[in-house]
């Protein structure tokens, strides 16, 4: 029978951003995270608004990812109706990943381009897929994982909580082995640390979790810090630990020395790309309209070959007649 190890979470406002639009939940068996956007405060609202409606079943939330579906549902409800009513949150939503420990399995729930990883047998993997222009680019063939990396347009999702009456939510269970750890983080660890490195990271601090995540918030910063920076973790065990209370303090990192300081202009605190949302119907638009555009190109270019090949053969013809009549008299 396995059951709960130790657990961990930790949160970061990042070198770049003047708020922290993460939240995350934290209530052995219920684990999520959500980053908000929006714009002024809207961000921060969303994710709290989602936060707060998964916090409210605590502990006695069961049933797996139908009871996970409905959580995330009743979120979605929430932030819509908040943005719906209140002009200064217009707009806004947020992303969310929740797993929930039960039976020896953990279900999700997601949506969005934060991001669940499972830490088993020394390997790592991404077990969420990001709702994303990125990926849904990649997996058109259209962009290279490498590509992905560096894409000037890789914070816009398809998907989020808060932005549609109703929201399409993937849902899956896996099976737990004593040993497991599970990573739910926001982007703002993933587009600046690369797996190998979270995972080794992760791997080294495997006796004290909470050094595991200050050197991941660390890892992101030093590499640019440009959006806020959340970690949830929690690891399978034999038996349960009861190393929380159901009300786990976030982790903070020390005050950063002088050196380590943001010397950032105004300007430079904010970011220039922000999170945005389009949906997978207009994605498939914008390809299908690049594809015809294309098609259109190639077309237009065969053409003009065409065109100067018949002009060269008119030519060709032109002078072997011009000769033919001149040494035919």
């Amino acid at each position: 029978m396995t059951g709960l190890g130790h657990v961990g979470v930790i949160t970061d406002t990042g070198r770049k951003r003047r708020r922290n639009e993460d939240a995350y939940v934290c209530e052995p068996p219920l684990f999520a995270i959500a980053d908000g956007m929006g714009g002024a405060q809207a961000g921060e609202v969303a994710s709290r608004l989602a936060a707060a409606a998964l916090k409210e079943s605590g502990s006695k939330t069961l049933g797996g990812e139908r009871r996970i579906s409905d959580l995330i549902q009743e979120a979605n409800r929430r932030v819509y109706d908040r943005s719906s009513t209140d002009p200064n949150t217009s707009g806004m939503g947020t992303t969310i990943t929740v797993a929930l420990v039960e039976n020896g399995s953990v279900a999700f729930g997601h949506v969005g381009d934060s991001r669940a990883y499972l830490i088993r047998g020394g390997r790592m993997e991404q077990v969420t897929e990001d709702h994303s222009l990125v990926n849904e680019l990649m997996k058109s063939g259209k962009l290279s994982r490498e590509e992905a990396e560096s894409h000037p347009q890789r914070s816009v999702i398809t998907r989020a909580l808060g932005t549609d009456p109703d929201v399409d939510v993937d849902t899956f269970t896996i099976e737990a082995k004593t040993g497991d750890v599970f990573l739910l983080c926001s982007d703002g660890l993933t587009d600046m640390v690369g797996e190998r490195e979270i995972l080794e990271l992760v791997e080294r601090n495997r006796q004290d979790i909470k050094a595991g995540l200050k050197s991941l918030v660390k890892a992101a910063n030093r590499n640019g810090g440009e959006d806020n920076i959340t970690v949830v973790a929690f690891e399978i065990a034999e038996t349960e630990v009861r190393t929380h209370d159901g009300e786990t303090r976030e982790n903070a990192l020390p005050l950063r020395s002088r050196d380590e300081e943001d010397t950032l202009t105004e300007a430079d605190a904010v970011p220039a790309v922000d999170t945005a949302v389009v949906s997978t119907a207009e994605i498939q638009a914008e390809l299908e309209a690049k594809e015809q555009q294309d098609r259109a190109k190639r077309r237009r270019r065969l053409r003009r070959r065409v065109v100067a090949w018949l002009a060269l053969i008119a030519i060709a013809a032109g002078i072997a007649l011009a000769l033919y009549l001149r040494f035919s008299r």
